[in-house]
């Protein structure tokens, strides 16, 4: 019998549930597959939360040949014959076939750089599957190509959906006197996957006796599941959870409890270049500018780490964690960054001031393009005072220093030059 989990996999985006800021009405994917146009898009988002499903309801719905290919078991010969085979399904206009490639961040640039011919020319139309930053795993090229949508965890409401169409709609289920009492531990052991999820609700299940009824309840759930509590689930639960536990003692200055979490990862097999993308964000997001070296400590462990490999990589991620850990936090380049994007939103394409633009040709130049721009390095201490913001934002402060020496050498730095704006 196949398993629960494929059992309950909907067929439709009616029946399919979470994810409604992309399959909701009016939503953006939404919206795609009803015009019958979708772009080659790749779907980022935690396991569990519908990837595959959604992208063969897609495939289904538009009634186009649907080719998947692993990145974990294809090479370059597997897609070149899938592209093959695609080619000898398009006819004329017809609407290319979609090609869906599982974990794509898995494939190397040789692999990836074989599916851009296909993809440029229109052949098929790739949907890609993936766990990690797109930004970091797939290349540009390809990248530029496609549109990511971002999947989100699933929520309570969801999962609880999912409990109870299980219980009333699978060919099993539905005939056997079953009932959740409480929701609580499945839905924490489940971390918002809902593979797991189903997983979990079977395996309670199996516990039930022939004739008799079962009352679903946390104490049952934990029972049920104790041995696997301590276990470290690389593309779980707890793979998000430890990286969180680990992030934020770095962000709390606990060397200590950041080398326990980082050794609970390395004992439980994590990707270490996963853990050395973490310490270079977080370089930059939670020490920032109060200890710039901390961004080249970083990238340099990033580097080494490729360079040495496990097991001595242990060494290079503790020497980077502790100093990381040890060093003064600041976010304001983060906070800075995220109150631009925000303006930028709010405010669309501001015009560049004339004084700001280039002017390589005379015409240009007629028009004042540069006109009134003073050059700072002909001024006293390399600062002449003048607008660098559009017209209609002038005089905006989105940069705040906080409280670490680095940023009150910056804050005095920036009192001198531009005076009131940083007088607090």
């Amino acid at each position: 019998m196949q398993p629960l989990a494929e059992r309950m996999r909907p067929q439709t985006l009616d029946d399919y549930v979470g994810q409604d800021h992309l399959v909701g009405e009016k939503a953006v994917l939404r919206r795609a597959v009803e015009a019958g146009r979708i772009p080659s898009f790749i779907l980022w988002g935690p396991p569990g939360v519908g990837k595959t499903t959604l992208a063969s309801i897609i495939a289904k719905t538009l009634k186009r040949p649907f080719h998947t290919l692993s990145a974990i078991s294809a090479g370059v010969k597997d897609i070149r014959e899938t592209i093959d085979s695609a080619k000898k399904q398009k006819f004329f206009d017809t609407p290319s076939p979609i090609l869906f490639i599982d974990e794509i961040h898995r494939f190397s640039k040789s692999q990836q750089d074989s599916l851009l011919g296909a993809v440029e020319q229109g052949v098929v139309t790739l949907i890609g599957a993936t766990t990690e930053n797109p930004s970091f795993e797939v290349i540009s090229a390809l990248l530029s190509r496609c549109q990511v949508y971002v999947l989100k965890p699933l929520e309570k409401d969801d999962l609880i959906l999912m409990l109870n169409q299980a219980l009333l709609k699978d060919s099993f289920l539905k005939n056997r006197d079953i009932e959740i009492v409480e929701y609580d531990a499945i839905l924490q052991f489940s971390g918002g996957d809902g593979r797991k999820l189903y997983n979990i609700l079977e395996l309670v299940t199996n516990f039930q006796q022939t004739g008799e009824s079962l009352k679903i309840t946390n104490e049952m759930v934990v029972d049920k599941l104790q041995q696997n509590i301590a276990m470290y689930d690389k593309d779980g639960e707890q793979h998000y959870d430890i990286i969180s536990a680990f992030i934020k003692s770095i962000r709390g200055s606990d060397p200590n409890a950041a080398v326990y979490w980082l050794a609970r990862m390395l004992e439980g097999g994590e990707d270490i270049e996963f853990i050395a993308r973490r310490l270079v964000i977080l370089a930059a997001e939670d020490i920032g500018l109060a200890n710039p070296n901390a961004l080249l400590m970083a990238n340099t462990c990033f580097q080494a780490i490729r360079v040495v490999g496990m097991p001595e990589s242990r060494i290079i991620l503790s020497e980077a964690v502790i100093y990381l850990a040890t060093s003064p936090k600041s976010n304001s380049a983060y906070l800075a960054i995220g109150e631009a994007q925000e303006l930028v939103r709010q405010t669309g394409n501001l015009p560049v001031p004339l004084h700001l633009r280039n002017a390589p040709t005379k015409l240009m130049k007629s028009l004042d393009y540069g006109k009134g721009y003073k050059y700072a390095h002909d001024y006293k201490g390399n600062f002449a005072e003048q607008e660098f913001f559009p017209k209609e934002i002038e005089k905006t402060k989105l940069f705040e220093p906080q409280q670490n020496s680095a940023e009150e050498k910056i804050r005095q730095k920036l009192r001198n030059d531009w005076g009131e704006w940083y007088q607090y």
